[in-house]
């Protein structure tokens, strides 16, 4: 299980100016669709995109807190 605060914190480690939103899949804290909205996209395909999050969630991910993802990555011009 994780926070939207922490998981916010994680991203934010690597992304400063990123906007995150998190929403709960199923009621378990552990299924998570995340929006993140930062310029370090810009010019960034959608794989890349991803891999930053991933990255960014290395941690949690790997200590089970954060079992499945659905992830929209975007720049501000584009929300």
């Amino acid at each position: 299980m994780i926070t939207a605060e922490t998981l916010t914190d994680y991203i934010r480690r690597t992304m400063p100016d990123a906007a995150v939103t998190m929403t709960d899949r199923t009621g378990t804290m552990d299924h998570l669709k995340v929006v993140v909205v930062s310029e370090v996209f810009r010019g960034k395909n959608l794989l890349d995109r991803h891999r930053l999050i991933y990255q960014a969630l290395d941690a949690p991910m790997k200590d089970g807190r954060i079992h499945a993802l659905e992830l929209t990555a975007r720049t501000k011009d584009e929300v």
